[in-house]
């Protein structure tokens, strides 16, 4: 087998391997992110992915990791060297990426927020916004000229309805699903409402305002969508024109073919 790259995206919920062959990804795992695995079990993890998968670690050349939760830094990437015996690539303030990080504090934007960055403007004509439905809702704008200005952060699907279930006393647990009708006929179908159209609506006012904020009409800025929840929010969206579940991935791959062929 021709040699491979591992990309590794560490989200607050899941865990997303991803295997690249030149620049197809071949094959994807998602596992959920736990802070009390050590290194050694993370490489246990890995092994059997790829063995599931009949890839040989001897295969693998190079690994690049991009990370939203510290604490699993240097657990992974001490993981990656362990069993694959290479030094994985990290993504961090400092690494090369092809756009201009115009935030007040670059510091501060987190690492999966600058990879969608980077893979949007390589993938799509730019301007861009992104809108990561995940554990939380970030929206990002990336400007004509391959600048990130920033964009706004709001609290997750997922978070929100866990929190009408335990900080409320008689509302239950909900499955995260389309209604087939806003009115809601009962408990379980009036919070699906409020939890999903509710998403909907925030999510096109926000973008709605940043294109105001930038004197831009919907046909003049390409709209993305991703997420573990993009595909039932986006298809509601007034708005969103794409949705893309790899541009994480791919973010991870281009960043690598930037800073690797120095």
């Amino acid at each position: 087998m021709e040699d491979i790259l591992l990309v590794i995206d560490i989200g607050n919920t899941n865990i997303v391997l991803g295997i690249f062959k030149n620049d197809e990804l071949i094959f994807e795992w998602r596992i959920s992110t736990d802070l009390h695995k050590t290194s050694d079990e993370y490489a246990l993890t890995l092994r059997q992915a790829l063995e599931y998968s009949n890839i040989k670690k001897s295969d693998i050349k190079e690994a690049i990791i991009g990370s939203v939760v510290p604490n699993l830094m240097p657990t992974i990437p001490k993981a990656v060297k362990k069993y694959l015996g290479i030094e994985p690539l990290i993504v961090d303030e400092n690494i090369k990426t092809g756009i201009v990080n115009k935030y007040a504090s670059p510091k501060e934007v987190g690492v999966d927020r600058i990879i969608n960055a980077v893979s949007a403007c390589k993938k799509y004509s730019t301007p861009v916004i992104i809108v990561d439905i995940g554990t939380a809702i970030t929206f990002d704008y990336i400007s004509e000229n391959k600048e990130y200005l920033g964009g706004a952060i709001a609290p997750g699907i997922a978070i929100s309805s866990e929190a009408l279930f335990m900080k409320t006393a008689k509302l239950p647990k909900i499955e995260i699903e389309m209604p087939d009708k806003v009115i809601g006929d009962s408990t379980v179908k009036s919070m699906q409402s409020g939890v999903v159209f509710g998403f909907i609506g925030l999510i096109d006012y926000i973008i709605e305002k940043i294109l105001e904020e930038k004197h831009k009409t919907k046909d003049e800025v390409t709209i993305i969508a991703t997420g573990g929840f993009s595909y039932l929010i986006a298809k509601q969206s007034k708005y969103i024109t794409i949705i893309d579940k790899l541009i994480t991935l791919d973010g991870l791959k281009i960043i690598n073919e930037l800073n690797r062929n120095d």
